[in-house]
């Protein structure tokens, strides 16, 4: 606004400005009309004297060209702004291609006295009316009326003041003055009516929708008349009737970094002027805010989850939809339920160089801010263990038993994951298989005959590369071919054996602990010691004697084999170990047989 012009020039110019105002995206701007500035700034003179209208561009910026109307005729277009007039009527400016300003009425009165009251008056306003009187009027006796009722004697002052005013100053004001004891001149009368400063205000939020943690923009919106346009207002912000930061503000925007559902509480803003005569406040809201909702994203290596014991593992940890600051951290959760942190985790990407089978569980990541803490689902891992080198065992039912009864093979792996499949081989061809699920052992049945003598072994693969044991030779001997032990029969303290046409497999074996234990001489050979427990014979590499055990029965005409238990030490590569069996088969008709010890 250019120095030159008076406090009551703008007071007028705001006055003869309207608000014009057009909805564009969530504000108000003004249209660019011309304005029109009174000096002296009333709108009531005496005739004869003289009033400068002055013409502005929108943003009191001075135009080029302006055109002058008087009573909507075109009066004139000067290259000046400033219009001197002297005549009563209706007067507009434009300001070079701008609209038309607002309609000023401007009233030359030949009355010699005249109230002069500015032309709007708002709440809050500090108001003065003035009574003017030609030279000549005496103003001994002046008197100000309101709605027809003398107000208090103002003395000799031909000024009413109205210090903030509200709607109890409203009404119709007049001034006289006495010329005689029985005369007195009247005024014209001038109607104040106080407007409202600007309405109650409006707390608006941007953005519409949100979302926990989300940035919230505050905005406290009223209007200011366009005659007090220049009016300096403040805003205050607050939630369940706390205020809102260090206090008011002139902005009439208040920023929230982050909301949250717990924070959905009663939301108000007041407006008020700077010495806060005028002060308004808005309705309260209540924001609805979307609880978060955590989109984790979770990459591993490998993709299948099963890990094989001393691979590389994995884990990438992103989230979508919870806003920052957010730190990330991995936890462990074992088959008891029970969570651990890991060390070190603090980051979305998290390794393990060489798993073992420790390291199987379930992990999940945790994405924390401020606020609170979002949870991912778990992610299970499983770890693949290699299976161990089984060892192969052979379980007889008894000390004595007949042809056709069945022996047991069964192979062990003592470690490695489930589930744990196991392979039986006889002579390298496959007699069957047999699985265990959940860890243990695999067993395989046959029926012994005399022909079963050669190499066992089994192996066990649990889909690492399967692991083969130690081989078992089992080595049966039919005595119908080889006479040697029918020989000894004069032996004193022999035993006489005789079986019917079912005949039993005898069968005894003893194992040193280790190597340099008990030889062959032992105990074992005593007649009189028992083995209480079901005989095992397995392929693990020592010395191993099979000893013989006889029975008398006298009335049973038996041949025996020869029985015979030997572990061999084999190569590196593979141990051998070799089980003979006594297999009894039928002698030939009116043959006796004895077997010695």
């Amino acid at each position: 606004m250019p120095p030159a012009v008076s406090p009551w020039v703008v007071f007028t110019l705001l006055w003869l400005t309207p608000p014009v105002v057009t909805p564009v995206s969530r504000q108000y701007e003004t249209a660019p009309k011309s304005v029109i500035s009174l000096e002296p700034p009333w709108t009531t003179f005496f005739q004869g004297e003289t009033v400068t209208l002055t013409c502005y561009g929108f943003g009191f910026n001075l135009p080029q060209k302006t055109k002058w109307y008087w009573n909507s005729k075109i009066v004139g277009e000067i290259q000046g702004h400033t219009f001197k007039v002297r005549m009563s009527g209706v007067h507009q400016c434009q300001a070079d291609n701008l609209h038309l300003s607002i309609p000023v009425h401007l009233h030359f009165s030949k009355d010699p006295l005249v109230l002069r009251g500015p032309p709007a008056v708002f709440e809050g306003d500090s108001v003065v009316l003035r009574c003017h009187a030609k030279k000549g009027t005496s103003r001994k006796t002046l008197t100000f009326y309101k709605n027809g009722v003398p107000l208090e004697s103002s003395g000799q002052s031909s000024e009413l003041a109205i210090q903030h005013a509200d709607q109890r100053a409203n009404g119709q004001y007049r001034c006289t003055v006495k010329e005689t004891f029985w005369s007195k001149i009247s005024s014209n009368t001038v109607r104040v009516h106080v407007q409202e400063l600007f309405p109650r205000p409006v707390l608006m939020v941007r953005p519409s929708e949100l979302t926990d943690g989300s940035p919230v923009t505050l905005t406290c919106r009223t209007q200011l008349p366009a005659q007090k346009s220049n009016a300096q207002l403040q805003f205050c912000f607050f939630r369940d009737l706390q205020a809102l930061g260090s206090g008011c503000r002139s902005s009439p925007e208040f920023h929230i970094p982050a909301i949250w559902t717990e924070d959905v509480m009663p939301y108000q803003c007041t407006a008020e002027t700077m010495d806060a005569q005028v002060s308004k406040r808005s309705l309260p809201i209540k924001m609805t805010v979307q609880r978060a909702f955590a989109d984790f994203q979770i990459h591993i290596i490998p993709a299948s989850r099963l890990v094989f014991e001393g691979q590389l593992l994995l884990f990438n940890c992103s989230v979508k939809g919870v806003p920052g600051p957010i730190t990330l951290s991995w936890y462990k959760r074992d088959k008891l339920n029970n969570k651990t942190k890991i060390t070190k985790s603090s980051e979305a990407e998290f390794t393990i160089s060489r798993v073992n089978g420790s390291d199987a569980g379930d992990y999940y990541c945790e994405a924390s801010n401020s606020r609170r803490s979002f949870v991912s689902k778990a992610v299970t891992i499983t770890i693949k263990v290699p299976v161990a080198r089984p060892v192969l065992t052979l379980r007889v039912p008894g000390a004595q038993n007949v042809v056709g009864d069945v022996l047991e093979l069964h192979c062990e792996a003592l470690g490695g994951s489930p589930p744990i499949l196991y392979h039986f081989y006889y002579q390298n061809v496959t007699l069957g298989s047999s699985s265990a699920l959940s860890g243990g052992r695999g067993s395989f049945n046959f029926s012994v005959t005399a022909e079963h003598s050669g190499s066992f072994f089994c192996e066990a693969d649990n889909g690492q590369g399967p692991q083969r044991s130690d081989t078992l030779a089992l080595s049966v001997i039919d005595t119908t071919k080889n006479r040697r032990v029918p020989v000894a029969a004069g032996v004193a303290g022999g035993l006489l054996a005789v079986a019917g046409a079912a005949a039993g497999v005898l069968l005894y074996c003893w194992f040193s602990r280790r190597a340099g234990g008990k030889s062959a001489s032992g105990d074992s050979r005593n007649p009189s010691y028992s083995e209480p427990q079901e005989p095992t014979y397995y392929n693990v590499p020592a010395c191993i004697e099979l000893q013989p055990v006889y029975s008398n029965e006298p009335k049973e005409e038996v041949i025996y084999t020869e029985v015979r238990c030997t572990l061999q030490r084999c190569k590196p590569a593979v141990a051998i170990n070799t089980v003979s069996l006594l297999i009894p088969v039928a002698p030939p008709v009116g043959l006796p047989a004895l077997l010695l010890p």
